[in-house]
């Protein structure tokens, strides 16, 4: 480039707007712990600073910048427990029939680990609601007792006699106290096949978010760490925009799926 072209280049206006851009960018990039992609800057962009750009644009500048996303590892361990005589699974009713318009009636749960303070290990217990992706119960404990299931999943609220809850077949799932429980709450059953985790593909899905959004090992007690948890799924809930979701935030979008045609 020539030296009349290169300060031509610097007065250019484009020049201006992309480095503002630019900066943009990386504000949003670095809030969200270098591990938002271009959909993800998108909608913050639209939603928290009403700048609305072009997805070829947001990858330019990122490519431009170096702002490369960190990819979240897949998870190599599994929950998958034998069960004894007493326990009972179920059949899979639900069968990956993860495209629902109704909440309130289809959800699937799980369990996860966390890790905080000195190497000690926390359990989740998360049920999301698959029409909204909504986080609908959830409950943390300090040991794999079957009390803090039964309390994440006492939390739903179901829209009618119909709703279905999926698991796998973990040890918890098959307990007689828990199949018991779903009966009360006067809802369905629903597992995936053994040792099949794409059968509950959505829990698996958001059980990557909190690890890969909260710095969670940073708690060095128990209720530090529920604590953070929860500000996380009131977060995820009412403030994380999700692509799929029309680029609405799980509440938002069950709002909208709620609304009269």
């Amino acid at each position: 480039m020539s030296r009349g072209g290169y300060y031509k280049w610097l007065r250019s206006p484009k020049r201006n707007k992309d480095e503002k851009d630019s900066a943009l960018i990386k504000i949003i990039f670095e809030k969200g712990r270098q591990k938002l992609g271009w959909r993800s800057i998108q909608m913050r962009l639209i939603n928290d600073y009403k700048v609305k750009m072009n997805h070829k644009k947001i990858v330019r500048i990122m490519r431009e910048n170096s702002l490369l996303t960190k990819i979240r590892r897949k998870n190599p361990y599994g929950m998958i427990m034998k069960t004894d005589q007493e326990h009972r699974t179920a059949a899979n009713i639900l069968n990956r029939d993860f495209n629902q318009i109704t909440p309130g009636k289809v959800f699937c749960t799980d369990i996860t680990y966390l890790y905080y303070g000195m190497s000690q290990k926390a359990y989740l217990s998360a049920v999301k609601d698959i029409a909204s992706h909504e986080i609908v119960g959830w409950k943390l404990s300090n040991n794999l007792s079957l009390k803090f299931v039964l309390d994440s999943v006492s939390q739903l609220k179901t829209k009618d006699n119909k709703a279905i809850i999926h698991s796998d077949q973990g040890v918890h799932y098959t307990h007689p106290t828990y199949i018991a429980k779903l009966k009360e709450l006067d809802i369905r059953q629903s597992m995936s096949r053994r040792g099949n985790c794409i059968d509950n593909a959505p829990m698996e899905s958001f059980f990557g978010h909190p690890k890969d959004d909260v710095d969670y090992r940073e708690a060095k007690t128990f209720e530090e760490l529920n604590a953070i948890i929860d500000r996380y799924l009131k977060y995820y809930n009412n403030e994380r925009y999700q692509w799929d979701l029309k680029k609405m935030t799980p509440a938002q979008y069950r709002n909208h799926l709620l609304q009269p045609s």
